[in-house]
């Protein structure tokens, strides 16, 4: 294998096919990426068997060729080159990479032993990158990462109405975004994607008009531009989140987003290990306060329109903070109960959106 690219445009494909290596012990190949050159056209791949990100790119070919390298240290080498084309040669195990009066030679990894990898064969369905980009940042944040409880990992994916319905939980809170118009599943079908999957695929959505989507019964497939990212599908039946929404709620706040989120940042400087933000709710507007034990106090008044009972909730402020992060509009309304059940976040002028969130209890 030869072949010649620019150190950046080199660099961004290795980082982006590097994130899936994991390098499972008792196979040492999953901890290099994968290279594959046929013509000017370079695929680079990085897996972990779970996750499988490839990036294709047009370079300067030479040699047809396949090589696997390890991953890390290919990609602190190139980083670390001048700016300007690199040429990557490999003579055997050795591969010689050459940039300006820098060279290096390291040993390759047997590409025998890396797995062969496939994509799912199912019918391919094209989605509006932009929509698809901006409901995972809204849902990929509740999901868990606790692998002991696999189930609440993943994003669900499920019909809803003439749309697709995308849900998480980490049995704290719950988000739920519907995207209208979107049909890619029959209407008893459901798929449970892995949130570490869905995470890599927003880094790459933004560069692109439209992702190509297939949905197999054990993998899915997402492809932008030139990279494709492909994951197993999680087994397992996530919870009935439907029964979390409470059906009604007397109380209503609306509050401007930004304010609010600037209020809650500036007072949870003060709710240290582990105290929790207390919103005081009344029809003078809205108080926030934090207290820590030894330490201080923090305190803020907002200008906020309530209808309900005085009420006085308490909740995780980064909890809070991630959902009025990805609540779309200039106002947001926290409807809610009581001080112990869950509340619910929306923009004030959406309802594709909600944000579910447990109060702490609080003394």
């Amino acid at each position: 294998m030869k072949f010649r690219c620019e150190r950046d445009v080199l660099l961004e494909a290795l980082t982006t096919a590097g994130r899936a290596v994991g390098g499972r012990a008792g196979n040492v190949a999953l901890s290099g990426v994968h290279l594959q050159l046929t013509g000017d056209q370079l695929r680079i791949t990085g897996s972990d068997l779970d996750l499988t990100i490839s990036r294709e790119l047009t370079v300067g070919g030479d040699t047809d060729g396949v090589v696997v390298i390890p991953s890390k240290l290919i990609a602190d080498i190139v980083r670390a080159l001048g700016p300007g084309a690199v040429d990557l040669v490999v003579d055997g195990e050795e591969v010689q990479i050459t940039a300006g009066r820098s060279e290096f030679a390291i040993r390759s990894i047997p590409a025998d032993d890396f797995p062969r990898l496939g994509t799912p064969t199912a019918n391919e369905v094209t989605l509006s990158s932009g929509d698809l980009a901006e409901a995972l940042k809204q849902v990929v944040k509740a999901a868990s990462g606790d692998d002991s409880r696999p189930i609440l990992t993943g994003v669900l994916l499920a019909p809803e109405g003439e749309g697709l319905r995308l849900v998480s939980t980490d049995s704290y809170r719950l988000a739920v975004r519907d995207l209208p118009g979107t049909s890619l599943l029959e209407s008893d079908q459901s798929v449970l994607v892995p949130s570490r999957a869905l995470a890599e695929l927003t880094r790459i959505l933004g560069e692109h008009e439209s992702v190509a989507l297939r949905l197999g019964e054990r993998d899915a497939s997402f492809e932008a531009g030139g990279t494709q990212v492909v994951t197993r599908l999680i087994e397992g039946e996530f919870p009935n989140y439907r029964g979390l929404i409470p059906d009604t709620y007397p109380n209503k706040l609306t509050v401007g987003r930004s304010e609010l989120l600037d209020a809650v940042r500036r007072v949870r400087l003060m709710a240290q290990e582990a105290t929790p933000v207390r919103l005081n709710m009344s029809a003078d507007g809205l108080e926030l306060v934090a207290v820590t034990q030894d330490v201080g106090q923090a305190q803020e008044v907002l200008d906020a329109n309530y209808d309900g009972d005085d009420l006085t909730v308490a909740f995780n402020p980064e909890y809070l903070i991630d959902g009025i992060e990805v609540t779309a509009g200039e106002e947001i309304t926290l409807q809610t109960v009581d001080a112990l059940k869950p509340a619910v976040m929306r923009g004030a002028d959406s309802e594709d959106f909600l944000y579910l969130l447990m109060p702490v209890r609080v003394s």
